[in-house]
């Protein structure tokens, strides 16, 4: 992780175009209500989970078993004092292939250590994260009830 971004990875066996195809469906790993389509590049998506976070995203770059970034347009964190704290921020997946499967590395350009909620976040990230990953192997397609992002 560099100082000014969370960055996790993992590596499953699986193909580079099954990590796309996870991490595209965005309602399959992360819970909340997921309002737009998440598999068009200049395409915009609103993420909701209660009233505790709200986001628009947008699909910066959406090439097919090799990246996926998302630029956070607008936000609103209910727990930290800045809610718009990750406007202007950047997820990145990044698909590479990685001996006899596919290393995703994530990361959240601008969730750095020094922002409020870096603590939360990037503990809810770890377990969505985790998600993708089982999603990717083949595991679970869809997420717990209630969790919390």
């Amino acid at each position: 992780m560099s100082n000014d971004s969370l960055t996790i990875a993992f590596t499953v066996r699986a193909t580079p175009e099954a990590a796309f195809a996870a991490i595209t469906s965005v309602r399959d790993w992360w819970p909340g209500q997921v309002d737009g389509p998440t598999d068009w590049l200049g395409a915009a998506f609103t993420y909701r989970y209660a009233d505790v976070h709200r986001s628009t995203r947008r699909i910066s770059e959406l090439v097919p078993g090799r990246r996926v970034a998302w630029h956070v347009e607008d936000g609103h964190l209910s727990f930290v004092p800045d809610p718009a704290e990750w406007a202007g921020t950047d997820i990145v997946f990044e698909i590479t292939p990685a001996g006899a499967g596919t290393e995703v590395r994530f990361t959240h350009v601008g969730l750095a250590p020094a922002v409020a909620c870096f603590g939360q976040c990037s503990g809810a990230w770890h377990l969505y994260i985790g998600r993708l990953r089982d999603l990717i192997a083949g595991g679970p397609t869809r997420r717990a009830a209630g969790s919390r992002p």
